[in-house]
């Protein structure tokens, strides 16, 4: 369930010559429990970069959201073949956005849930090494396969990313800053990242982290790390704009990958889901469009989807509502 979801390739642009346009070929996509996504049989292509048509099955936990009664940043991992004793197949991390927040996980053997809550949670609260912070939320969970360990990136307070390690995805210990607004000038704010496996060329790096930056508008930044724990440096250059998007703030970044190009995926102001070419070295800003909006049971906000497929279907776990008072979604591919 790690790794980089494979879509199709748009039209070619370089990053200073921002280009609107849209790329309608169909794609299947494939997770293996490795981590690794591949293409598969025909699937169903309404929208920009053959993305497929997603369409509401269920909310995916049970229960109340504790503690605060809303929950944000859905991050779905198949754990079942990483670990021995695993709770389930697939683990699905996420938090409150509210104070004090707390790093979250709930179980399903099944990507159509609905999802448990464990009892222990949260795995991450806001007491960390040395200091306290109002909260800490947005998790996203990798597999390291060099350490066998799994890696949640997570922030608190918003101008600050983190990283903690796990052996079994439940006891994460050595919270420790990687991130701050001091190593991207100018912002005043740099948060909800995600981590994937991603070469870039010249940059003698194994991960990437797409992450919120706030510069004159919320705008998605990036950096690279030889091995996802240390040794992270960030671009001080944005890699998605809102403004060619007709917004002024986009969050909650993802990347996607198929056919040799890389796209980042995200949320704007508006409550919609948009697509973006950035290409493999990260050198191109193609913008493809929407390819997400909300229904009615959405309250007018999707937004941090988080990608997998089971059995040839394709699934999206995404936030839906308005600030503080969102849930976590499970939409199936038609």
């Amino acid at each position: 369930m790690d790794g980089l979801q494979r879509l199709n390739r748009g039209l070619p642009v370089r990053r200073r010559g921002v280009l609107r346009g849209a790329a309608a070929a169909a794609a299947g996509i494939t997770v293996g429990t490795g981590g690794v996504l591949a293409g598969a049989g025909p699937a169903s292509a309404a929208g920009p970069a053959g993305m497929p048509t997603y369409r509401y099955l269920r909310d995916a936990l049970v229960g109340p959201l504790r503690p605060t009664g809303e929950v944000i940043f859905p991050c779905i991992r198949g754990v079942h073949d990483k670990i021995s004793g695993a709770r389930s197949r697939y683990y699905l991390y996420y938090a409150p956005h509210e104070k004090p927040g707390g790093i979250s996980v709930a179980f399903a053997d099944s990507l159509e849930g609905p999802f448990t809550q464990y009892e222990g949670n949260p795995l991450i609260d806001n007491h960390l090494p040395g200091t306290t912070v109002s909260h800490v939320s947005s998790p996203h969970v990798i597999w390291d396969a060099a350490t066998r360990q799994f890696f949640c990136y997570f922030h608190g307070e918003n101008t600050v990313t983190r990283v903690a390690r796990s052996q079994d995805g439940l006891r994460f210990t050595d919270e420790t800053p990687i991130l701050s607004t001091r190593l991207v000038p100018g912002t005043s704010e740099t948060s909800y990242a995600r981590v994937f496996e991603h070469t870039l060329p010249g940059r003698n790096n194994k991960y990437v982290m797409v992450f919120m930056g706030v510069r004159k508008g919320r705008r998605i930044f990036y950096g690279w790390s030889p091995n996802g724990w240390d040794g992270w440096q960030f671009s001080s250059t944005p890699l998605v704009n809102p403004e060619p998007d007709g917004v002024t703030d986009i969050a909650g970044p993802g990347l996607v990958k198929r056919n040799g190009t890389t796209y980042a995926v995200y949320h704007g102001n508006d409550g919609r889901m948009r697509i973006t070419e950035v290409g493999n070295a990260f050198d191109r800003e193609n913008h493809l469009g929407v390819f997400h909006s909300p229904i009615a049971s959405d309250r007018g906000r999707v937004a941090a989807p988080s990608f997998g497929s089971e059995g040839g279907r394709d699934y999206m776990f995404y936030e839906a509502g308005p600030r503080l008072n969102a849930r976590i979604c499970i939409a199936r591919a038609v």
